[in-house]
């Protein structure tokens, strides 16, 4: 999965992107082509700046979700006792 959003200048209206964790409400970027600071605020009357914002934030739920799932999703310590019960199965006696 990516962990990037893209981001869209005001001013040159180029794309780039960074990473969904760094972008939050309080951030500062500047911009890759023409060097203007891009500041991310959730009351932000750039249309670009909350869909971002927005982009990011579901970016990293998705990032948390599948975290879990791996964490979660792994099998769990054998105990031994079924190996001992598959040992004692198959110990070559015939009933």
């Amino acid at each position: 999965m990516d962990d990037s959003v893209q981001i869209r200048c005001h001013r040159c209206k180029s794309n780039f992107r960074d990473k969904a964790r760094r972008i939050q409400s309080g951030y500062s970027r500047q911009c890759i082509s023409c060097e203007t600071m891009l500041f991310f605020d959730d009351d932000s009357n750039d249309r670009n700046v909350r869909r971002t914002l927005r982009e990011a934030k579901r970016v990293r739920q998705a990032l948390r979700e599948a975290e879990f799932e791996q964490l979660t999703g792994k099998p769990s310590v054998s105990t031994g006792r079924e190996l001992s019960n598959a040992r004692s199965t198959t110990s070559g006696r015939e009933n």
